[in-house]
């Protein structure tokens, strides 16, 4: 695990599965529009969380590419899920501030709720087709770009369920933290 603490916010990057965060307050899903069941994190996490997130996600839909909505956890082992639709990489445009926005609304969220811990997967790499580097950039500088305005978020944890993905974030978080 590689981490950098920023303004008393720990930044961490695991290998997992964003659906089994029993530590974490909040998971992120990367969710489609209609905040439905699908593949990937969102069919992960909403077969994980059982059929009551599905109910509580209908009225909260449909959501545009950078928003967030939050909803309770249902049977997964966190108190909340924090939605986020990352952009379809070279459709949605500006795709790098849809994404960001992402980030930023989901610990926006996190932070109005009284989120202390928040695990996010690694948005619009999947079927959306964000090239992960650029993505990790992203996602690894809003995080510290947003640290210093959190006051009762403390751990972000960014969870890959790849290790070749693992090793993309590792290397960009060794590139905040200067130690390359």
């Amino acid at each position: 695990m590689t981490q950098r603490i920023v303004h008393d916010v720990t930044i961490e990057c695991i290998q997992g599965d964003i659906a089994n965060q029993p530590d974490m307050d909040a998971v992120v899903n990367a969710a489609n529009a209609q905040l439905r069941p699908g593949g990937g994190v969102a069919g992960a996490i909403h077969r994980a969380a059982g059929p009551g997130l599905d109910e509580a996600c209908r009225p909260l839909a449909p959501i545009k590419p950078g928003q967030a909505v939050i909803t309770g956890a249902h049977n997964l082992p966190n108190k909340y899920v924090i939605h986020c639709l990352g952009p379809v990489y070279g459709v949605d445009e500006p795709a790098d501030e849809l994404l960001a926005n992402c980030y930023r609304q989901a610990l926006q969220l996190a932070e109005h709720n009284g989120i202390e811990s928040i695990a996010f997967p690694a948005i619009s790499t999947g079927v959306f087709g964000y090239p992960l580097e650029a993505a990790t950039r992203i996602a690894l500088g809003v995080m510290a770009g947003e640290a210093q305005k959190l006051t009762k978020l403390k751990r972000i944890r960014c969870v890959l369920f790849q290790p070749s993905d693992l090793a993309v974030y590792n290397q960009v978080l060794d590139e905040l933290n200067g130690t390359r």
